[in-house]
């Protein structure tokens, strides 16, 4: 038989559950809207060239990865396939292909922080119906029913 104790314990859990799943849920909205701002105040548009989106401006993680992956395409093509690592060092190029490394690592952070921020708002979720389930199975209030009073039966040994 379940007790009042246990009871409100399980209650406190899921109300807990709710309450951080809401918070993460903001959380990762806010990290959303604060990565793509900053994207977008970049004013990168996608050139022609592009796999997909050409022209767009640059405001959410495929369009990120996009941009990246043509930034690559573009340093690659001015080096021949030879990578940052793979120049000689006196190469006048390789500073450009630094920076094209640089602004693709930034790009890669940025589609990073908007799965960061889709799985919080996800686990969100999930640790609001957790919190649901938990308060639709501990009872509001328990009924505490007493055990019946045993009664001792004697034998008459008279009898």
């Amino acid at each position: 038989m379940a007790t009042a104790t246990k009871s409100k314990a399980v209650r406190l859990i899921g109300i807990l559950a709710i309450i951080a799943g809401a918070v993460m849920i903001i959380a990762g909205g806010v990290t959303w809207v604060t990565v793509r701002g900053q994207l977008v105040a970049e004013d990168i548009t996608i050139p022609d060239d592009a796999a997909a989106f050409q022209g767009n401006t640059v405001n959410g993680p495929i369009d990120a990865y996009i941009q990246a992956q043509i930034i690559n395409k573009h340093a690659l093509s001015e080096t021949d396939g030879q990578t940052y690592a793979q120049l000689d060092r006196e190469d006048p190029i390789r500073a450009t292909v630094m920076d094209a490394s640089f602004l693709r690592t930034s790009l890669f952070s940025s589609v990073i922080a908007f799965g960061v921020a889709a799985f919080a708002a996800g686990v969100g979720l999930v640790m609001i119906l957790l919190g649901w389930a938990l308060l639709k199975l501990a009872p509001k209030t328990v009924v505490v029913v007493p055990a019946p009073a045993v009664t001792e039966v004697r034998e008459d040994p008279v009898a």
